[in-house]
C-alpha cells in the first residue's frame, strides 16, 4: 500500500496528470470515456482533451440496469451482483478505447468514474423527516481499478451528501475551474436525461456560483420516442416538429410540487417518467393525444421548465451568454423553445469553449479528480447546494 501511496502523491505533484473522466447517465445509451490532459487546480486548471468517445451499451447491458433504475422495489442480488459488474464492465470498456486509441494503460494516471445512478433521494423528494438526502451509483471503484491496473476515483456524490448538498448537480464545482469569465455572466445549460444549469457570475466570484436542476431534460422525451416510433430519441426534433402543443396537457405536467420548491432543487427518473406523463394526460382529459403531439408538448414542457428556473435566479438588467451541452442541445425544436423564452440571451454550446458538449460531463468529472489529488481550496461559501468541498473515494490496482 505504500507504494500505491507514494504513487499517487507523485502523481499529484507532477506538472500535468492524465486523468480519463467517465460518465454514463440516466438516457443509458452508453459510457461516454475522455481522454484529458490536466494541469494545475482551482482557477488555473487548464485542460485538454485529448480523446473522446461513447461506448455503447448492449441492450441485455440496459435491460440489467432497467431492472433496478429508478424502481422501489427491486431484485436485490441483482444490485448487488451489478455494483461490481458494471465496475468491471466499465473498466474493460477503458482499456478497450485505449487500445483503440494505442494508448497504453500505463501512460494514464487516474480514472474518474462516475458509475451509474439507479437511485436518486433527495429530502425534498421522498419527504420522511428522520433520514438524509442521498443518492446510489453502482459500478463499484475497486473492481474498476482492479480490471484497468489504473488508480480510479470514484463515488463523487457521497461527499457532497456528507456536507449537506443532495448530491447533484456536481457539474457547478467543474464548470466554475473550467468557464468562469471574467466580467461575462454565463450560464452552463446542461440538457441529459434531467436538465440542470451552473450561473457563473462575471465577478468570479465562488460564493456566488448557483446551481441546480429544472426539471426533465430528454428524459420523457426518449422515453415516448422509444414506446411510439422504436427509436432512441427524436432526432433533430423532427418528430416533435410535426406535432402540435397541447396547451391542457402542458399545463397539467406543470402542476408539480417540484416547480414550486425553492432552489437549489434536484430531481431524478423517480419522478418524471411516463407515469408521470399519463397521470397528466388523464387529469387534463388528454389520453387521445396524437403520438407527434405529444413529443411536440413534451418537448415545449422541457423547454419552459428550463427557461423559467432560470429566469427566477437572473437579474434582467444584466447580460448573459448560454452555453448548452448535452443531447438537448443537438435537438433544434428544444433549443428553438428556449431561445424563444430567453431573447436576450446570447447562446451558443460549450463547443466555443473548447469542450465538446457530449463530452462535457466526463470531463468534469476529469476535473474533480484532478481537485481531489492537487486541489480542493476553493471556498464556496456557506449557501445550500454547492457545499465547499472535494470528492471521491480513492481505489488503488492492488
Amino acid at each position: 500500500m505504500m507504494r500505491q501511496i507514494e504513487k499517487l502523491y507523485k502523481i499529484a505533484c507532477s506538472p500535468s496528470r492524465r486523468i480519463i473522466g467517465l460518465m454514463s447517465g440516466t438516457s443509458l445509451d452508453g459510457l461516454d470515456v475522455a481522454l484529458c490532459q490536466v494541469s494545475g487546480s482551482g482557477l488555473a486548471t487548464e485542460l485538454t482533451v485529448e480523446r473522446f468517445t461513447t461506448v455503447p451499451y448492449a441492450e441485455r447491458f440496459r435491460d440489467d440496469i432497467r431492472s433496478v433504475f429508478a424502481k422501489k422495489t427491486i431484485d436485490f442480488q441483482h444490485l448487488c451482483l451489478l455494483n461490481a459488474h458494471i465496475g468491471t464492465q466499465h473498466g474493460r470498456m477503458v482499456l478497450d478505447c485505449l487500445d483503440t486509441w494505442k494508448v497504453n494503460a500505463n501512460e494514464i494516471d487516474l480514472i474518474a468514474s462516475h458509475g451509474q445512478t439507479v437511485y436518486h433521494a433527495p429530502k425534498k423528494q421522498h419527504g420522511l423527516a428522520d433520514y438524509p438526502n442521498a443518492t446510489l451509483q453502482i459500478g463499484d471503484g475497486d473492481h474498476m481499478a482492479h480490471t484497468t491496473g489504473i488508480i480510479t476515483i470514484s463515488d463523487f456524490r457521497q461527499k457532497h451528501i456528507a456536507a449537506g448538498g443532495e448530491g447533484a448537480p456536481l457539474a457547478v464545482y467543474g464548470d466554475y475551474l473550467l468557464f468562469s469569465k471574467k466580467d461575462e455572466n454565463r450560464i452552463l445549460l446542461n440538457m441529459g436525461g434531467i436538465a440542470n444549469f451552473t450561473y457563473l457570475p462575471g465577478s468570479q466570484r465562488a460564493d456566488e456560483v448557483f446551481t441546480t436542476d429544472t426539471g426533465p431534460g430528454n428524459t420523457l422525451l426518449d422515453a415516448f420516442t422509444s414506446l411510439y416510433f422504436q427509436k432512441p430519441y427524436d432526432e433533430n426534433g423532427a418528430l416533435a416538429a410535426s406535432g402540435k402543443i397541447e396547451p391542457k396537457l402542458l399545463a397539467a405536467l406543470k402542476d408539480h410540487s417540484f416547480f414550486d420548491a425553492s432552489f437549489p432543487k434536484t430531481t431524478g427518473p423517480e419522478v418524471f417518467n411516463a407515469e408521470y406523463v399519463q397521470v397528466a394526460q388523464v387529469r387534463s382529459g388528454t389520453q387521445g393525444t396524437l403520438p407527434h403531439d405529444l413529443l411536440a408538448t413534451l418537448t415545449r414542457f422541457s423547454a419552459e421548465t428550463i427557461a423559467e428556473s432560470i429566469k427566477r435566479v437572473i437579474e434582467f438588467s444584466e447580460k448573459y451568454t448560454l452555453y448548452a451541452s448535452g443531447g438537448g442541445a443537438h435537438n433544434p425544436i428544444l433549443m428553438q423553445h428556449i431561445c424563444e423564452q430567453l431573447p436576450n440571451f446570447a447562446v451558443d454550446s460549450t463547443e466555443k469553449l473548447g469542450v465538446a458538449g457530449d463530452a462535457k460531463e466526463a470531463v468534469l468529472f476529469a476535473v474533480l479528480a484532478n481537485e481531489t489529488v492537487t486541489g480542493g481550496g476553493t471556498d464556496f461559501g456557506t449557501r445550500e447546494g454547492v457545499p465547499s468541498v472535494s470528492m471521491g473515494k480513492i481505489s488503488f490496482p492492488r
